[in-house]
């Protein structure tokens, strides 16, 4: 089978678990594991590992597990996977950074789409979001946590 097509999945974003409790899901994920915060609201708390992009986010609004994967622009994906056969169970919404819609395969496989076309955050030395930076990004690096792309100590380093 020969794939001419450039791919519409940028990357994992994040895997998502509910915990009840966050204070105990950082005492597991951090404190035990050694993941470190790199964005935390209210009612999520985004976790970086030593490697790559992807985040770990424990959660307390919705109990099932979720897959979240990165794309350029919700909006233009979702034309290509109704093509393919996939469908749109729910959005696309609008979230903080960007827009979202939930997706299920032709084999009944659920998962999240997202784009960062309104920003990323920007958040303090302890992970607490304290504005957005309005550009989109490639590429993060969790493994310095430092931003590049402003003034502030950020818990992601932003590269182009």
């Amino acid at each position: 089978m020969e794939i001419s097509k450039q791919p519409i999945f940028k990357n994992i974003d994040c895997v998502q678990f509910y915990i009840p409790n966050l204070q105990e899901g950082l005492e597991y994920y951090c404190n035990n594991l050694g993941l470190r915060i790199i964005w935390k609201s209210d009612s999520a708390i985004g976790l970086g590992m030593s490697e790559g992009v992807t985040e770990i986010v424990i959660q307390n609004e919705r109990k099932a597990q979720e897959i979240d994967i990165k794309v350029k622009s919700v909006i233009d994906t979702i034309p290509e996977i109704k093509r393919a056969g996939g469908e749109i169970i729910y959005g696309p919404f609008d979230i903080k950074i960007g827009k979202c819609a939930v997706i299920k395969d032709p084999w009944g496989n659920q998962y999240v789409i997202l784009d960062a076309t309104k920003g990323t955050f920007i958040t303090d030395d302890e992970g607490n979001i304290i504005g957005q930076n309005s550009t989109s990004i490639k590429n993060i690096d969790y493994s310095t946590r430092k931003s590049s792309d402003n003034n502030q100590e950020s818990d992601v380093n932003l590269k182009e």
